[in-house]
């Protein structure tokens, strides 16, 4: 397994943006998804993406506000969010290694240490 390094994210007031990097030091995945935790709250999918071709999905509440893009030359995923809101403050992970590239999280096998994002009103 390659692991994956994250980078970025910090804090932020309610409209603004954020960026965070996950590096696959060494190794490269066909799939890379992004993941949240809020406090007290089960982990819950962001977006995914294909990085050979950088199609990407997203789940309903990031769609229109978060992107995710890839430079496969740095093997490095990005998570850029814009428009952040209150309650999008969470650990954010990336994760690879699933067979199919979706939202199931126990279909991951290696994880990002978590980048705290925190949004304040």
């Amino acid at each position: 397994q390659v692991p994956l390094v994250q980078s970025g994210g910090g804090s932020v007031q309610a409209g603004g943006s954020l960026t965070v990097s996950c590096a696959a030091s060494g190794g490269f995945y066909g799939c890379l998804g992004w993941f949240r935790q809020a406090p007290g709250k089960k982990r819950e999918a962001v977006g995914v993406i294909y990085t050979e071709f950088g199609s990407t999905n997203y789940a309903d509440s990031v769609k229109g506000r978060f992107a995710i893009s890839r430079d496969n030359t740095k093997r490095t995923v990005y998570l850029q969010l814009n428009g952040l809101k209150p309650e999008d403050t969470a650990m954010y992970y990336c994760a690879a290694g699933p067979l199919f590239c979706r939202f199931r999280e126990s279909e991951y096998t290696t994880w990002g240490q978590g980048t705290q994002v925190t949004v304040s009103s």
